[in-house]
């Protein structure tokens, strides 16, 4: 069911939009007299990144009812994510707004989240969404650390399986989100125990197993005992593709990276748009590993997402992946 879903390359997208600051390359903060604007909110880069890649996406979320609010959803429209989910919150509710460097050495990255529209997403919200329209559900950690998107989620989750739906879950783990470590290890391996497909690195594994040293362990556990296929991400040192009955090992493509931040969601959609498009599952996570290397070597998250064109001439001129 996995696979056939995700072939379908139209896909359903629980999360959050948001607004990107950032400085020109090489720039600290302090320093700045310019800044770039750009898309942000890990689902709304996936769904722009997939899209790019010649894939269909559609966003559900809440949005600010406010200057902000109205550039995401103008930004969704222009990479071609369907907006008719992405809803308008008032009174004090706010976009998420993150600033951050263009820098690796020290880099600095400030996310504001007081009050934040998506967490406002309902369960009439999710209701609302005509899952049979859609070969997979993505979504990410963040959705679950707190109420009303939590339970707006988990019900998005039902049906989407009712509707035949697979679930891709990232598990996404941003401690700021949530009121503790021990509520976020708790719920987030109640989503991860509901997906058919996980995809992780290995500090968020170890979190939910609860030691950082038995991550895989907890990978390769979810893999043998819910989950269809499990992504157990490894920065520098690659990745382990785990299922019940083999485990693949994949480098990465250096580059001389300007920052770091964009490169999962990159990943996601480069993955999903090349199982899409035929590919096999080892070249389908190398290549979602060449579109994450692409994103950390230019300023901007959304903005810096290959398209088609992009990530077949970086294929072609790159020497290789690393050996995993």
């Amino acid at each position: 069911m996995l696979l056939d879903g995700i072939a379908k390359n139209n896909f359903v997208i629980v999360g959050r939009a948001g607004i990107d600051f950032f400085t020109d390359p090489g720039v600290r903060a302090e320093d700045a007299e310019r800044i770039g604007v750009g898309l942000g909110g890990s689902a709304a880069n996936i769904g722009a990144g997939i899209c790019k890649l010649g894939g269909r996406a559609a966003l559900v979320t809440r949005v600010s009812d406010d200057s902000v609010g109205s550039y995401c959803i103008g930004q969704l429209k222009k990479y071609g994510v369907e907006t008719g989910h992405v809803l308008s919150v008032g009174g004090e509710y706010r976009n998420s707004l993150a600033f951050y460097e263009s820098v690796v050495e020290g880099h600095r990255n400030v996310i504001y989240r007081n009050g934040a529209a998506d967490f406002q997403m309902t369960e009439a919200d999710v209701r609302a969404v005509d899952y049979s329209r859609f070969g997979a559900l993505i979504t990410a950690g963040t959705v679950f650390a707190a109420e009303p998107s939590c339970s707006a989620s988990f019900t998005a989750f039902a049906l989407a399986k009712e509707a035949g739906l697979p679930i891709i879950f990232d598990v996404d783990y941003r401690p700021y989100s949530w009121t503790s470590p021990e509520v976020a290890a708790e719920v987030l391996s109640r989503a991860a125990a509901e997906s058919d497909m996980i995809v992780g690195n290995d500090v968020e594994f170890g979190f939910m197993a609860g030691d950082y040293d038995k991550g895989l362990e907890k990978a390769r556990e979810l893999a043998r005992t819910s989950a269809e296929l499990v992504i157990y991400k490894m920065g520098e040192n690659g990745a382990i593709t785990i299922s019940r009955d083999t485990e693949i090992r994949t480098g990465i493509y250096p580059v001389e990276a300007l920052k770091p931040n964009g490169a999962g969601d990159s990943f996601m959609s480069g993955l999903m748009t090349s199982i899409a498009d035929g590919h096999d599952l080892e070249q389908s996570v190398l290549r979602g590993s060449a579109c994450a290397s692409i994103v950390v070597a230019k300023p901007g998250c959304a903005p810096a997402m290959p398209d088609t064109s992009e990530l077949e001439a970086f294929l072609a001129s790159h020497p290789g992946p690393t050996q995993a």
